[in-house]
């Protein structure tokens, strides 16, 4: 009668483990889908939440782990000082993507276009196209679908937003102009690798400044920063992001991307950046096709404008990459 009684309790004590094992299961499913969702949606009520996690309440940080973060739409929050015509061209969806096009007072060398990060604007990079068009280039600053003056509160991560890449490139080139070069930060850079990818555009040369490797380390890093468990977080955020928004998130990756980049390529990252692991920029740029291709690395420097931390680095490295490329003949 005792064995069957142990037995019995052994049994009962096992099922409470499992449904135990399986709540939280469901639990950290749930948490990892809200997680998803609000990453992937920008908010624009009266009071926008924030991307910080500054609490140090063990009751409000559970609370955040488990219900995510809101991230604000990124607003315009200055105009270029020279003079620029605005731009709106149109995904197949429907969206409008809001650009700024600038000219340089110098003779024309060609046309730069540029891509900012994630939750920034094309008004934050405007040192950026300052700078181009003192070197003589046309500057073409994109908002991408979701942030600044453009259309939607949805971001794909990079995913779609390769489609601005092209409608921004096929409308360069429209005007007449060979020698295109593609600037990008951050989510900008992912995206340029996608659109090369996905599209076979063949722009004179692209310069890449700290870029993911995946949307799974970048979901990683993501909990790195905001102090949650690396795991299980960056593996079922990434599956719900690909659910919610209808693409498989382990494939979206620029290490992959990069195999189809042959023009000159320079990639950029300092090496204090807690979003881009030095692993995964060793992986970007080992894969980049092109044999024209060259990895500056800033000393000290994090997830920030390379720019504004080295301004003599950042111009003599960049000058180099415009010198060597030159016009693509379609």
């Amino acid at each position: 009668m005792q064995k069957k009684a142990s037995s019995q309790k052994l049994r009962s004590a096992g099922k409470w483990i499992l449904w135990v094992l399986l709540f939280q299961l469901v639990l950290i499913n749930i948490s990892a889908s809200i997680h998803a969702w609000k990453f992937t949606h920008f908010y624009t009520g009266p009071e926008p939440g924030t991307a910080k996690s500054s609490s140090k309440n063990i009751f409000a940080k559970t609370w955040k782990l488990f219900s995510g973060i809101q991230f604000p739409r990124s607003v315009i929050i200055s105009v270029p000082q020279f003079p620029i015509d605005t731009v709106q061209l149109k995904t197949k969806k429907g969206l409008v993507i809001d650009c700024w096009l600038g000219k340089p007072d110098s003779t024309v060398k060609g046309t730069v276009i540029l891509f900012h990060g994630l939750s920034a604007n094309k008004s934050y990079f405007l040192s950026y196209a300052a700078e181009f068009r003192y070197l003589g280039y046309n500057v073409m600053m994109v908002d991408l679908r979701g942030h600044g003056n453009s259309g939607g509160n949805i971001t794909t991560l990079g995913f779609r937003e390769s489609e601005e890449v092209k409608l921004a490139y096929d409308y360069i080139t429209k005007t007449g102009e060979k020698n295109i070069f593609l600037w990008g930060f951050s989510l900008g850079a992912v995206i340029i690798t996608k659109a090369i990818n996905d599209y076979d555009i063949k722009p004179s040369g692209v310069i890449l400044e700290s870029p993911f490797a995946s949307l799974q380390s970048h979901l990683e890093a993501r909990s790195r920063v905001f102090g949650f468990p690396e795991e299980p977080f960056g593996f079922l955020v990434t599956a719900w992001v690909g659910i919610e928004r209808g693409y498989y998130g382990f494939d979206h990756q620029v290490t992959q991307y990069v195999k189809k980049m042959n023009c000159p390529v320079l990639l950029q990252w300092g090496n204090q950046d807690q979003y881009v692991l030095p692993a995964e920029t060793e992986a970007i740029f080992k894969n980049i096709a092109s044999v024209n291709k060259k990895l500056v690395v800033y000393e000290k420097a994090g997830h920030q404008l390379l720019l504004g931390y080295d301004p003599e680095k950042w111009r003599q490295e960049v000058t180099a990459l415009l010198q060597r490329a030159g016009p693509v003949h379609h």
